[in-house]
């Protein structure tokens, strides 16, 4: 770990550069503290790390952009690496303040609310950070991917605080982490092709999370008996709302209703699939 005292080399290469400022007649800034000039470098640095992969950004262009030397970027620095996940932590930090919403209205308009400030944090970081959830980048490591790590976990805790399930099963706890992985994809093939709007692609992760509950809850009992109560809460110009009628118009489609009210009211061996396994055996039984 560094030392927070500045080096005698540190110390000369500020003051030799405050000297020639004086030089030249321009106004002398401030020298900067220890833990100023440090977090200075991070911010430089995720600028940096935002815009180009952690690959392509050098120890030269952290420093010529801090307006430091190289020596003074190592002084604070063992090197590259240590850098960038000091970025990509404050990074995640403020990628996981992103999921904070206050529980108050319909639930998919806070998640929309949510995705916004996420989808625009993507939109801002995405060259470093895409390299690095892709698992391409040569800067990615333990440290890295526990940072990632944590910005998942926080998103899954917030979402389902958002719930507010006093017990969350595995079955939902599951379909919210694979909500959460498909976003991450989903952005990032936006980030490559920015094919749609960015409003559109929004909207359309939070009617995906609205699905995924919905579909859980078909298979689990409890939190059936708990989508009545997100339903009632939605309004209809909301994200739910929308997604209901554009559901509902696909009952317009010539033959679909018919095909989908003869699935419903399968009875006996056509409603239950293990009653064919057997063959004609299973029948004789």
């Amino acid at each position: 770990m560094a030392s927070r005292t500045p080096s005698p080399t540190a110390d000369r290469v500020e003051r030799t550069s405050a000297a020639d400022r004086g030089a030249t007649g321009e106004r002398p800034r401030r020298r900067l503290s220890v833990d100023e000039r440090r977090e200075q470098l991070i911010a430089v640095a995720l600028e940096l790390f935002s815009r180009r992969p952690p690959e392509e950004v050098s120890i030269d262009d952290i420093a010529a952009a801090a307006g430091a030397s190289r020596p003074l970027v190592y002084h604070y620095f063992p090197g590259k690496q240590a850098i960038y996940e000091e970025s990509l932590r404050r990074a995640g930090q403020e990628l996981s303040a992103r999921f904070e919403e206050p529980m108050e209205g319909p639930l998919s308009e806070r998640l929309y609310r949510v995705m916004g400030r996420y989808l625009d944090f993507v939109h801002s970081h995405g060259p470093g950070f895409a390299a690095l959830l892709r698992g391409g980048s040569v800067a990615a490591s333990a440290g890295t991917s526990a940072v990632i790590d944590e910005v998942r976990r926080a998103a899954h805790d917030q979402i389902l605080a958002h719930l507010a399930l006093p017990t969350p099963s595995p079955g939902l706890r599951l379909a919210v982490r694979a909500w959460i992985a498909n976003a991450e994809i989903t952005s990032l093939e936006w980030l490559s092709e920015r094919s749609v709007p960015l409003e559109d692609l929004q909207l359309h992760l939070v009617q995906e999370f609205v699905a995924a509950l919905t579909l859980t809850a078909a298979r689990e009992p409890e939190l059936a008996a708990e989508l009545a109560g997100f339903f009632a809460d939605e309004r209809p110009d909301g994200p739910t709302g929308r997604l209901v009628r554009d559901l509902a118009g696909l009952f317009a489609v010539p033959g679909l209703p018919e095909a989908v009210t003869a699935l419903a009211t399968a009875t006996g061996a056509e409603a239950d699939p293990r009653a064919t396994e057997g063959g004609a055996g299973t029948a004789v039984e």
